[in-house]
């Protein structure tokens, strides 16, 4: 199982990724959004927000159904998919990662990944 730490730098890698899209597409599918992501096998959740700019940090949040989009995802699972381990789509599918969000805001997920 990956520790905070490694769930942490995963998802500093996953910003990373996002700040690396074309301004233009980025600004063509982004309206901006709270997310949070809840990492069950940690008992912790992190926060941040979506823009036309990319991420913002991530930062430790009690309140994740608070977001307007939740990921759920285990520690490994996390790590996997920042290190291009595992499909987000198939993750999805799978049941291994857990979205929550309007249908729209799916959509416009969909085609940033």
């Amino acid at each position: 199982m990956a520790n905070e730490e490694d769930c942490r730098t995963a998802l500093t890698r996953v910003a990373e990724r996002l700040a690396e899209v074309d301004d233009d597409k980025l600004a063509e599918h982004v309206v901006e959004r709270t997310i949070s992501v809840r990492i069950p096998d940690l008992d912790v959740a992190y926060r941040t927000r979506l823009h036309q700019g990319g991420l913002d940090g991530f930062t430790p949040t009690d309140k994740p159904r608070s977001a307007q989009v939740r990921l759920t995802v285990s520690s490994d699972d996390l790590v996997a998919l920042a290190n291009d381990e595992l499909n987000p789509a198939r993750a999805w599918a799978s049941g291994r990662l857990k979205i929550e969000a309007s249908i729209f805001d799916l959509l416009r997920l969909r085609k940033l990944l």
